[in-house]
C-alpha cells in the first residue's frame, strides 16, 4: 500500500527536480523526494551561476537562449525580484592558448574582442604580459536561491509534495506503475523523472536499468579577500581562454576555482587541498596580488554524459522511466528551458518546430541505448 499516489514523482529536488515540477504541477499531480534535509544541497546550493550565452555545444546554446526570456521578466509568481542582475565575463589569453581564444571568439557573435589595455582597466590586477589577447560577453550572475526557491513555493501552490529527508531505497515497477521507496514513505507514480543529479545512474540501476554512463566531476571554489585598494564590485568573471582558473567578485571576496574537472564517484564532495594550490598558484601568475589567506572553500560536482549534452527523455528500455541529468555546468543557466521541454514531453506535446525537435533527439537517452 502506497502512502502517496501520484501522476509523477520526481527523485531530486536541486533546480532540475524543481523546475519540471512547478511546470508539471500546472495539470498533474506531482510529489518530489529529496534524499538531503534541505533541497539543492548539492550542485544547486553550490554553484556561482552565470548566464553565458556563447557556453557549451549547440544544444546548450538552444537551450540557454530559450532560457533568456524567462530570466529577463521571470513570472511574478516565481519571484519579484530580478533574477539577473549585470556581470560581463572577461576571456584573456598570454599565447599559450592563443589557439582556444581564436576559436573560441571566431565560433561566437557575442564575444567581442577587446585591447589589452581595456582588459587591464576592467580587471587592473592582472599582469600587462599575461593579457596578449582579450574578449568580452555581457554575461549576468543567476540568483539561484531566488530561482530554486521560487520554483518550490510555485510547485507547492500548485499542489505539488516535496518530502525532504527521503532517500529512495527501492524503485520497482508494478504493473504500470513505479513503486518507489523511502523513509518518508511509498511513493506510487506513473512516471518516475531521475533528476537526481551525480546520482543518476545509481537510480537508474535500482530500477534495473543499465547506467548511461554519467561521469560526476568535481569542480571546486576558494574564497579569497578582495586586495586592499581596489573596488572589485564591478569586475567581470575573468580567466584564461583555456579553462585552468576563473575568479569572480562577490559581495567584497573574489571566488577564484582551479576550474577541475575531475571524475569523482556521487558523494558530498569536499575541495582537494593540492588542486586548490595548484588552480591559486595559476590564478597568482596571472595578476599582480598574492594569496594570503583563504576564507573559506567548498566544491559540487558537475555531472556530464560521454557527449557533454543533458539526457532529457524517455528510456527506451523503461516505461514511465524518465532521465533529467547529465547537465554538467550548464543545469541553471538551462533550467527554465529544460523544465519546459521536459515538461512537454511527459505531456506528450508536439515539438514546436524542426529545431525543437532536433534538440529533442540529441537529448534522448536512446542515443545511448
Amino acid at each position: 500500500m502506497a502512502d502517496y499516489d501520484v501522476d509523477v514523482a520526481i527523485i531530486g529536488a536541486g533546480i532540475a527536480g524543481i523546475g519540471i515540477g512547478a511546470e508539471l504541477a500546472r495539470s498533474r499531480s506531482v510529489l518530489v523526494l529529496e534524499a538531503e534535509e534541505q533541497p539543492g544541497y548539492h550542485a544547486t546550493g553550490r554553484s556561482a551561476a552565470v548566464y553565458l550565452k556563447h557556453y557549451g555545444n549547440d544544444t546548450i546554446r538552444w537551450l540557454t537562449a530559450r532560457s533568456e526570456a524567462f530570466y529577463l521578466n521571470p513570472p511574478a509568481e516565481v519571484t519579484e525580484t530580478p533574477l539577473l542582475s549585470p556581470r560581463g565575463e572577461l576571456m584573456i589569453t598570454d599565447g599559450s592558448d592563443e589557439d582556444v581564444f581564436i576559436r573560441q571568439v571566431e565560433g561566437s557573435a557575442l564575444l567581442r574582442e577587446i585591447s589589452p589595455r581595456e582588459a587591464l582597466s576592467l580587471v587592473p590586477i592582472l599582469r600587462p604580459e599575461k593579457v596578449r589577447r582579450a574578449a568580452i560577453e555581457n554575461a549576468s550572475d543567476i540568483d539561484v536561491h531566488a530561482l530554486h526557491q521560487g520554483w518550490i513555493k510555485v510547485m507547492r501552490k500548485r499542489g505539488g509534495t516535496l518530502l525532504c529527508n527521503a532517500r529512495v531505497s527501492k524503485l520497482t515497477r508494478e504493473g504500470n506503475r513505479w513503486l518507489i521507496e523511502s523513509p518518508a514513505g511509498v511513493v506510487s507514480a506513473a512516471v518516475v523523472v531521475n533528476a537526481a543529479g551525480a546520482w543518476a545512474d545509481k537510480v537508474a540501476a535500482m530500477a534495473g536499468l543499465d547506467p548511461i554512463g554519467l561521469t560526476p566531476c568535481r569542480r571546486s571554489m576558494a574564497v579569497l579577500p578582495a586586495p586592499e585598494g581596489y573596488d572589485v564590485s564591478r569586475w567581470p568573471v575573468f580567466g584564461p581562454a583555456r579553462e585552468l582558473w576563473y575568479c569572480k567578485a562577490e559581495a567584497g571576496t573574489l571566488y577564484v576555482s582551479p576550474a577541475e574537472e575531475d571524475p569523482m564517484e556521487p558523494h558530498d564532495a569536499y575541495p582537494d587541498d593540492m588542486v586548490l594550490a595548484e588552480g591559486l598558484d595559476r590564478f597568482e601568475q596571472a595578476v599582480t596580488i598574492r594569496v594570503t589567506r583563504i576564507e573559506r572553500s567548498w566544491a559540487g560536482l558537475r555531472t556530464f554524459a560521454r557527449d557533454r549534452t543533458p539526457v532529457i527523455g524517455f528510456d527506451p528500455a523503461a516505461e514511465g522511466f524518465f532521465w533529467l541529468a547529465g547537465q554538467g555546468g550548464y543545469g541553471i543557466q538551462t533550467s527554465p528551458a529544460a523544465s519546459r521541454l521536459a515538461s512537454a514531453i511527459i505531456l506528450g506535446e508536439k515539438a514546436a518546430g524542426d529545431d525543437e525537435r532536433t534538440v529533442r533527439a540529441q537529448l534522448d537517452p536512446a542515443r545511448f541505448r
